[in-house]
């Protein structure tokens, strides 16, 4: 495994609380996950999207050919794109499903995470995540925080983590690190709207979103007209 996290395991060490191991926005987390990795291949120019071609699900977005990608979760991405050409919403449901598992497991190699299992009653098994060295995401949380607070220009790595914080609307959870403010947002959704990754993934969880808030409208009234 190369040294050097990827954009989509850095992502997560900032989505995750050291403590309880919980996922900030992990109802729609197969999207934020999906955008990083496609993220990551456009910014070392492995895919291309056609802003001027656009159908129901989003930019379709194009591979380059090249050599097989060291990483395999890359490798893995691109070979997906590879296979046809698809609009970036229904990529980003591809490469995310099932990713979550993957990159935990590769955090907890690299020795940022760890796992522990417990009994609890003596009898029912439960396995736990949460944070071993912190070094990392807090380097990572600083140069977010410069980025957000003082006003320092990003670079394109740092610019992509933004822009998917904004997108996937779980960066005020990171208020303890990053007071949540109007300055902030706006200088987020200005990263976000920058990259169209991060806008797909903005889009996906907005409409899951929407979803969710329509069919709960739905059941409430259901409710209230059987009550």
């Amino acid at each position: 495994m190369q040294n050097e996290t990827l954009i989509v395991e850095d992502l997560m060490l900032l989505l995750m609380d050291d403590e309880s191991g919980a996922i900030a926005g992990a109802g729609t987390l197969y999207y934020t996950l999906g955008g990083a990795v496609l993220v990551e291949l456009a910014l070392d120019g492995h895919v291309t999207v056609d802003e001027n071609d656009k159908g129901l699900n989003g930019l379709k977005v194009h591979a380059v050919s090249g050599n097989p990608l060291s990483d395999p979760v890359l490798q893995m991405a691109q070979e997906k794109v590879t296979d046809r050409v698809r609009g970036v919403q229904t990529l980003l449901i591809e490469i995310g499903t099932g990713l979550r598992e993957t990159v935990l497991d590769r955090l907890v190699e690299r020795g940022m995470l760890r796992r522990e299992s417990k009994k609890t009653l003596g009898v029912f098994r439960s396995t736990s995540t949460t944070a071993a060295d912190t070094g990392h995401k807090e380097t990572l949380m600083e140069k977010v925080r410069a980025v957000l607070v003082y006003g320092e220009e990003p670079d394109a790595r740092t610019a992509a983590v933004i822009g998917l914080l904004s997108a996937s609307g779980t960066l005020p959870s990171l208020h303890r690190s990053i007071p949540w403010s109007g300055k902030v947002y706006k200088r987020a959704k200005e990263l976000e709207q920058a990259s169209w990754g991060a806008e797909a993934v903005n889009t996906a969880v907005m409409r899951t979103v929407a979803a969710v808030s329509v069919g709960t409208a739905v059941a409430v009234t259901v409710t209230n007209q059987v009550s």
